[in-house]
């Protein structure tokens, strides 16, 4: 009979849960859920290495262990440190866990551009997630923000270096998924950049994850670049059978079209199984996948706005008042515009759109 694995009682925020000998305090956290759990912009658990740079998931440890109850004297990052057996950690109860998490904050949001409005990754921002719920009103910082020179990554990823946060995850992904890495962190200090050094665009066969690994708009899809909001369209579970990678991916729709596709994610933003560049980029047809259902969508986020799921559709009454008559269309906007002519499909559109791709339809 194989040994029982040795279990640590560790008490967060009050709530006390058993885990496995070397679990982190941020996966005991994750395991009572909810906002006992530290937000984490670094930490990946698929990707060795991974945690450590962001400093977000700080929390206090108030006593060490049963053994040695002494707290520590310093907040610990949660995602390096492991638990002991009679363990006391605070997160949100502490005081100097929410001042210092503002703290990191405001230092992500230094030299981050105010690229809201137009950055893809904009509703489904980790960033903007901790920003909203640790962030300041405004900005003490008066000097001029980082600057970068544009490196063209390929064909399918775009980098705005402006955006990153150096969480290295993107390094860990290509250096975990693929043969060859070709890009890293140059330079040191507030210089510090994600490059190749050399021009070289990144066409390993896995490396379309480092758009789903990074957790602000650093890298996105070329596919799907200034095409849709996310909240615009409908994500729903599908699958292929692919020889490279397992083909479980999240479609996401607006009408029939399929503007992009994603890995399936968890409800920590991880990817649950890595996808190859072939089902992320090539097949971008409904009738390329199986459709398994629409996608479990967390209802704090605004990509949940009319996303239902297992909900009865109310009774449309409307045609019984008009006594079966249809309504009358009083105006075609494409009479009147140039704009979204219904020849033209967005999604197959090569990179973003613009006044002249409508025209070609005339």
């Amino acid at each position: 009979m194989a040994d029982q694995p040795k279990l640590f009682k560790v008490t967060i925020d009050n709530i006390t849960v058993e885990v496995e000998a070397g679990t982190s305090i941020l996966n005991a956290a994750r395991m009572i859920g909810g906002d006992v759990a530290p937000p984490a912009m670094c930490y990946y658990s698929k990707l060795k290495g991974s945690g450590g740079k962001c400093r977000t998931c700080l929390v206090e440890v108030s006593a060490g262990s049963t053994a040695d109850p002494r707290p520590m004297p310093k907040l610990v990052a949660s995602c390096r440190t492991n638990v002991m057996d009679g363990m006391v950690v605070k997160n949100i109860t502490s005081e100097r866990v929410q001042d210092a998490r503002k703290g990191v904050v405001e230092l992500l949001l230094i030299n981050h551009p105010l690229d809201c409005p137009i950055c893809d990754q904009a509703g489904e921002c980790h960033l903007q997630d901790l920003s909203y719920e640790h962030g300041a009103e405004g900005t003490r910082y008066e000097f001029p923000r980082r600057q970068f020179e544009k490196h063209n990554l390929g064909p399918y990823i775009q980098l705005h270096m402006t955006r990153c946060i150096l969480c290295y995850r993107c390094v860990f992904t290509a250096d975990q998924l693929t043969n060859k890495r070709v890009h890293g962190v140059l330079d040191r200090g507030d210089h510090a950049e994600i490059a190749t050094y050399i021009e070289k665009a990144l066409d390993n066969d896995f490396i379309g994850n480092v758009i789903d690994v990074c957790p602000v708009g650093a890298l996105t899809d070329k596919t799907f670049r200034f095409k849709n909001r996310v909240w615009f369209l409908k994500p729903v579970d599908a699958h292929r059978n692919c020889p490279k990678c397992s083909g479980k991916v999240t479609l996401w729709h607006r009408g029939d079209e399929v503007f992009r596709v994603t890995g399936r994610k968890d409800q920590w933003g991880e990817v649950q199984d890595w996808i190859c560049n072939d089902c992320r980029f090539e097949k971008k047809k409904t009738s390329d996948w199986v459709i398994d259902g629409p996608t479990k969508v967390s209802r704090h986020s605004v990509i949940s706005a009319n996303h239902y799921v297992d909900t009865v559709k109310p009774h449309e009454a409307l045609p019984e008042v008009m006594g079966g008559r249809q309504p009358r269309l009083l105006m075609n906007i494409h009479s009147v515009s140039e704009v979204n002519k219904p020849t033209i499909d967005l999604s197959k559109i090569q990179g973003p759109a613009h006044s002249g791709d409508f025209k070609k339809g005339e």
